[in-house]
């Protein structure tokens, strides 16, 4: 059986429009440039073609991806969310080791992108944050090494 993806209202936008963009005009973009590449002659020279045709099964396995998540995906309702404990799609204020505060929301893995303060369920931190309530201190291994996470706040 597929693993589920586990989805926000805004990650599951963002995954469709992802994948409407690349059916509808990346297709188009690679298909022509197979075309031009086509009317330069003896394939078994062509480095055009062939880097067109790589482009486009990246293209299509991105897509199958894509499809593969949609059609086994579980979508979190944010309303039904409580500001008591930290769950997938809380954000929440964290101090680490008593240091300054830093805002991160808890998002299904396919979601995550840690540059914007979007961590994974996954995670080292993401793991052991989820089910904590405002007070609790987790200490997390990380790479790093062991860090102590102060939950200051939760939200949605």
């Amino acid at each position: 059986m597929a693993k589920q993806t586990v989805l926000t209202k805004e990650g599951l936008q963002k995954l469709q429009n992802e994948l409407d963009e690349l059916k509808g005009v990346k297709r188009k973009e690679v298909a022509e440039k197979i075309k031009v590449a086509l009317g330069y002659g003896d394939l078994s020279e062509n480095s055009e073609y062939d880097e067109a045709k790589n482009e486009q099964a990246i293209l299509e396995a991105r897509i199958a991806d894509l499809e593969a998540m949609l059609k086994n995906v579980k979508v979190i309702d944010e309303s039904a969310l409580t500001n008591e404990q930290i769950h997938i799609g809380s954000t929440v204020m964290v101090s680490i080791d008593g240091g300054k505060a830093m805002k991160l929301k808890i998002v299904g893995s396919s979601e995550a992108d840690p540059i914007m303060g979007c961590i994974s369920d996954e995670s080292a931190v993401g793991a052991g944050l989820l089910g904590h309530s405002v007070g609790d201190v987790v200490a997390i291994d990380v790479p790093a090494g062991t860090k102590h996470y102060e939950v200051l706040e939760i939200s949605k």
